[in-house]
């Protein structure tokens, strides 16, 4: 495709303006914030964040949790409080943030498959709204804790693993046989973990979670899991049930997803259907902050390498957008300068490092003068970029800044050549 950069990969409030096709996001304009704030930087659209979570909330209810893995800052985590969310935690760091932004513990889920003995002592000194338990040898941690402390029944969801295979990158499958998460389905464990948390005078188990995968497109993989689940929870009679994450977003031209409306819709009518009468809820991330955020660049070499390829440099790369080397993740590319204009040619964004793999775009349409010195945007990078951002080849992780009604506010600053020596001895 060489027209513009779809309109449904850019956030709810981008605006381009008509005269000189400049392009703007919570009525800032995208090249006065790289100058003011320099690059790369991510930049957030405070409006579409709040109305996802919104949406989640309306199609799920109170219960629904934001899945904070996915985008995590002081300023994401109360605004996902602020709009009514639970927060789903899988780390002592994400427990520490959430707790630190001011979130009442009682609105926080922890998850974790191998969580340690400090994290759940954390979890259940602060009074968390519910440990989701991931193995025997958890469960195992957990009794020998709170054995004799006098410490009420902790509140725990048993986390199944379905034996479904969802239609997504492997390394982002969670609900297979052969998983690192959850008790299986098929093998009894599920069973035994259900009967043993029952039993337990310590543990209070008032639900099951299944999450199989994330970056999921089909609908009908999260119709399976519950048909595969259903004659599991029914006779169980718990009151809840939580279908994870994993909503797909698109990224690139050509792809769509259904809505979090629409994926609400999906998961209550096969949980009626088969005869599931607990609570339904979800644990949404991508479909919150992806389309939300999008990284801005600096072109600093563009190399031409005949009948080959031409490379376009950019100040940033995969210390920022590790998704591409990870799992081969496409994206778009446009001149935020220019953003209506044609895409005709075809080059490769690549960052800094010091690897032939840091590759941002392997063949991006950017407009033909694409010229050192653009800014060079690539948008729906709101999930995880800056939550699995690194230092390698020690470059300062990017400034994040969250725009609305004209006005731009850091949340989180810039790292300079002083913090990547902050923690040396």
């Amino acid at each position: 495709m060489d027209g513009p950069v779809p309109r449904h990969l850019l956030p709810d409030t981008a605006v381009i303006d008509t005269r000189t096709g400049r392009l703007s996001v919570g009525g800032t304009d995208l090249l006065d914030l790289a100058r003011e704030h320099g690059t790369p930087l991510f930049v957030y659209d405070e409006a579409h964040l709040r109305a996802r979570c919104r949406e989640a909330l309306a199609a799920f209810g109170d219960g629904v949790a934001y899945a904070s893995k996915a985008f995590l800052c002081l300023a994401m985590a109360r605004l996902a409080h602020d709009e009514g969310m639970y927060l789903d935690v899988a780390t002592g760091g994400e427990l520490h943030v959430a707790v630190t932004a001011g979130v009442p513990p009682d609105r926080l889920v922890v998850h974790g498959n191998n969580k340690s003995e400090v994290e759940l002592l954390d979890a259940m000194k602060l009074g968390v709204h519910r440990i989701v338990v991931d193995s025997f040898d958890e469960l195992d941690r957990l009794e020998r804790l709170i054995d004799g402390t006098g410490t009420p029944p902790v509140r725990v969801l048993v986390r199944v693993t379905p034996g479904v295979e969802a239609h997504t990158h492997e390394y982002v499958m969670t609900g297979q046989v052969d998983s690192k998460f959850g008790f299986g389905l098929g093998g009894g464990d599920a069973a035994a973990a259900v009967e043993r948390a029952r039993r337990s005078p310590h543990l209070d188990l008032v639900g099951l979670h299944v999450h199989i995968g994330s970056q999921i497109f089909i609908t009908h993989s999260f119709e399976k899991a519950v048909g595969v689940l259903a004659d599991f929870a029914r006779p169980l009679g718990l009151p809840e049930l939580c279908l994870g994450g994993g909503l797909g977003v698109p990224y690139v031209a050509g792809e769509d997803a259904p809505s979090i409306t629409e994926w609400g819709e999906t998961l209550r009518r096969a949980c009626a259907g088969a005869g599931i009468t607990a609570k339904v809820t979800a644990e949404p991330g991508r479909a919150i902050v992806a389309t939300a955020g999008l990284t801005l660049y600096r072109v600093g070499t563009i190399k031409k390498i005949p009948d080959v390829r031409t490379y376009v440099s950019v100040d940033g790369g995969m210390s920022d957008n590790p998704r591409p080397v990870l799992y081969g993740s496409g994206y778009e590319a446009f001149l935020p300068r220019a953003t209506p204009a044609p895409r005709p040619r075809v080059v490769t964004v690549v960052g800094k490092h010091c690897e032939s793999g840091d590759v941002v775009v392997r063949d991006a349409q950017v407009p033909a003068d694409i010229a050192v010195g653009d800014v060079l945007c690539t948008p729906v990078t709101g999930a995880y970029g800056h939550s699995m951002a690194s230092n390698y080849n020690k470059v300062p992780r990017p400034a994040v800044v969250f725009v609305r009604n004209g006005e731009a506010r850091v949340v989180v600053r810039r790292e300079g050549n002083d913090d990547l020596v902050r923690l040396d001895e």
